[in-house]
């Protein structure tokens, strides 16, 4: 469990110090959350950005997982927030608090310092304990009887799964569910953005009567229902369970409580020392956690005191008991089958529990892969197996004191605890946060088998599923050794190439986007990046471009345009004038309106062929070289029939053509980049020495605009973070700053945002 970096806030300049005192006094209930894109919401009891204030708050914010250090604020609340729950996509975000404010905010256009505020509700007066959002009935895991095939249908398989709520036509509804700690159910329908109807909230009690709830924890059941687990907190108590259902009836939402089988703690056995734990003082129930968050069969409870806590698992299953012979309908001994709760396993620690975490996701379908990570006052942290509780690794959290640069100033004692921890989806990271309103980031040892370190065939297993399933890996790129890099680029490359056609079509751009965040990782590998950085542009373009073309009616339909062009460019012409005579134009007109808004991506496009031109006379082609766009055919295609379509479209639009700066200007330079390119295409690894002449009179004859091959942001996802001493520290806000660039300048792990903003871009663009 390697320590990766800490957060600190400002500290303090102007405040009083008696005032700091008093607030380090209080409870703090600082939570925090990673969502399924490796975002991080978190909430604090200062301003960490400027830590002067004289009035509490309680505030939310959110950062990107590779630039933690930049963190945005949501929203400042009067009353302690208590809940922080991202949606299945990590497009939405639950903030709700003690005194029954519920918010849902999302996220602008993709842009994390932009939120905008979906839902607001209130249930005044009830503090509210957990939530969770509505599931999809979308879950795919791997086959463990076909984990070896190299077909990713056969892989992996779509687990049936029912859905929380049905909408008409069996569509998956968008809401939540919410549990108070007087036992109330909340249950939020969010409203569809084609529909005028507004939000329907409906509630309705756990119990038959209110209960008082201090632990609880939400799963979702394979048949669309809930599954509860409460406990008041009292050992003397049961832990209860509930299978609560939502329906949707009409315009209103009902939701359906039934309970469940419970147990005592004080039924395991002694070897579990519970009488020695309940004897100590102010002992209770604090913590309750489902040991899967989706279709669970068993529960870890925490039971604490100031000087000991005691975890224990207990497994629904099923037991056959005996049926006595007189109610029986033969002398033969018969059983009656039935689901009992029984105790499995735990795990004993001389100092409280302050927070639990479970892994989110079961890679193997009904296998309880993963871990429990629980973390104490002394500040340990300690991961467990999760069937066993045996003891995997551990660590304790280093705080260490920070001064004021001011002369003279007064500190007190202060004692910095955990409060919170979560992993995050794929189980490679954990973060943490403590009463200082700091974050702190950890390694965890790989899910499936943590007996070896993180192989190969493992690794690309992960990002294979990550492609299947939609999930950001940026918390696996945080943890790979940079020996293994070629090794996992090459495998994950023969893997897609195994596909099939369609299905390496539909998931070329996220396997593009892993192969760029990869090659970011090393250091020889920058260049690789940005070449596949510029074709990812350039596919992306592509797709958008012929996505406006639509066969004439007169034509036949066997072939679409985009086919038509791609014909012709095959046939080798270099002279684009005389393609144009070979395509139908009708199918390639497109209003001028439309061309108008896409100059700017036509212009990059012919900037892209005048840099790749230019670097074409220093370029020699060697064995074993790395991938390069200038000897990609298909690249090199894909360019030439975007200059073909910026020859069409120009005759339509001439404002919509590319601008450049002419020595001569008479020169047509579209046609000269189609000419050239032809001809590299016909041998791009020995050009004749005509076409590399050509290519270095370019810089005479027109100004080349340079790409910019690099982004000015700093993250932790880059090859320099190994050479770093860990952790990275973070004394105050500039300073960290100053430190993260030691780390060079890269965007790795951005591309699959970036390709996201795009398409948002290019979706209010075209029709």
């Amino acid at each position: 469990m390697d320590h990766i970096f800490t957060i600190n806030k400002k500290l303090s300049k102007s405040v009083d110090i008696n005032k700091q005192i008093s607030f380090n006094k209080l409870e703090k209930s600082t939570i925090c959350s990673i969502s399924s894109t490796n975002v991080v919401a978190f909430s604090t009891e200062c301003n960490i950005e400027e830590n002067s204030s004289l009035f509490w708050s309680s505030n939310v914010y959110v950062s990107d997982l590779n630039s933690p250090w930049q963190v945005h604020k949501i929203l400042s609340n009067s009353s302690p927030v208590s809940v922080l729950q991202w949606d299945f996509t990590g497009d939405l975000l639950l903030v709700a608090d003690e005194n029954g404010s519920i918010k849902i905010y999302r996220a602008k256009d993709h842009i994390l310092n932009d939120w905008t505020l979906v839902l607001q509700t209130v249930l005044e007066g009830e503090h509210i304990l957990a939530a969770a959002f509505f599931h999809s009935g979308k879950k795919i895991c791997l086959n463990s009887e076909k984990k070896d095939s190299s077909l990713y249908i056969e892989k992996f398989h779509h687990v049936k799964f029912a859905c929380s709520v049905k909408q008409f036509g069996g569509r998956p509804a968008s809401g939540a569910l919410l549990l108070t700690t007087t036992g109330m159910l909340c249950s939020i329908l969010l409203p569809q953005s084609t529909s005028q109807v507004p939000m329907v909230i409906s509630t309705e009690s756990l119990a038959p009567t209110r209960i008082f709830v201090k632990a609880a924890d939400i799963c979702y059941g394979k048949n669309g229902h809930f599954l509860l687990a409460v406990s008041n907190g009292d050992l003397s108590m049961p832990i209860q369970c509930y299978k609560v259902s939502v329906r949707k009836v009409e315009d209103k939402c009902v939701i359906t409580s039934q309970s469940l089988l419970s147990f005592f703690l004080f039924e395991a056995p002694k070897e579990a020392l519970m009488e020695q734990v309940a004897k100590e003082k102010n002992c209770h129930i604090s913590h309750i956690k489902w040991i899967m968050r989706e279709d669970a069969d068993s529960v870890v409870v925490a039971a604490s005191s100031d000087k000991t806590s005691c975890l224990q698992v207990w497994e629904l299953r099923e037991k056959a008991l005996p049926v006595h012979k007189s109610l029986g309908k033969s002398d033969t001994p018969q059983f009656f089958n039935t689901v009992l709760w029984q105790y499995q396993c735990h795990f004993q620690y001389n100092s409280r529990v302050t927070s639990l975490a479970t892994s989110k996701l079961s890679l193997l379908n009904n296998v309880s892969n993963g871990y429990i990570v629980a973390t104490f006052t002394d500040n340990s942290i300690h991961c467990l197996y999760r069937d066993t509780l045996k003891h995997l690794v551990s660590t304790t959290l280093n705080i260490c004191p920070r001064y004021s640069d001011e002369p003279l100033a007064r500190y007190t004692k202060t004692s910095i605890k955990i409060t919170n921890i979560d992993m995050s989806w794929l189980g490679n990271i954990l973060l943490v946060i403590d009463s200082d309103d700091s974050l702190h980031m950890f390694k965890l040892p790989p899910q499936i088998d943590s007996s070896t370190p993180l192989s190969v065939p493992y690794c690309t297993t992960i990002l294979e599923y990550c492609m299947m399933s939609g999930f950001d890996w940026l918390d696996l790129l945080l943890v790979l050794r940079p020996g293994m890099l070629d090794a996992l680029c090459d495998r994950l490359t023969e893997s897609f190439n195994r596909q099939p056609a369609s299905v390496q079509q539909f998931f070329y751009v996220q396997y593009l986007c892993m192969k760029i965040s990869l090659c970011r990782l090393s250091v020889q590998g920058q260049a690789k990046a940005n070449d596949l950085t510029q074709f990812l542009m350039l596919h992306s373009i592509s797709t958008a471009f012929k996505s406006l073309l639509r066969p004439s009616e007169m034509s036949s339909h066997d072939k679409s345009p985009a086919d038509s062009l791609a014909n012709v460019i095959a046939e080798g012409q270099a002279d684009v004038d005389k393609v144009l005579m070979h395509l139908e134009a009708k199918e390639f007109t497109v209003e001028p309106s439309t061309l108008q808004s896409l100059q700017q991506l036509i212009q990059w496009v012919a900037d892209l062929a005048l840099n790749l031109l230019v670097k074409l006379p220093d370029s020699r082609p060697c064995m074993g070289k790395p991938y390069e766009l200038l000897r990609d055919v298909k690249a090199l295609n894909m360019l030439r029939e975007m200059l073909v379509l910026i020859r069409i479209w120009g005759l339509l639009r001439p404002a919509c053509l590319p601008v450049f700066i002419k020595s001569d200007g008479s020169l047509d330079v579209l046609a000269l980049l189609f000419r050239l390119l032809s001809r590299l295409v016909q041998n791009v690894n020995e050009p004749d020495d005509s076409l590399i002449d050509e290519c270095c009179l370019l810089p005479s004859q027109v100004q080349i605009q340079l790409l910019q091959q690099s982004s000015n942001r700093t993250v932790l996802a880059s090859p320099q973070l190994v050479q770093q001493i860990l952790p990275l520290q973070d004394p105050e806000g500039d300073q960290a700053m100053r430190e993260m660039r030691r780390l060079g300048r890269d965007h790795s792990g951005d591309e699959d945002r970036c390709y996201k903003s795009l398409g948002s871009t290019l979706a209010q663009i075209l029709p």
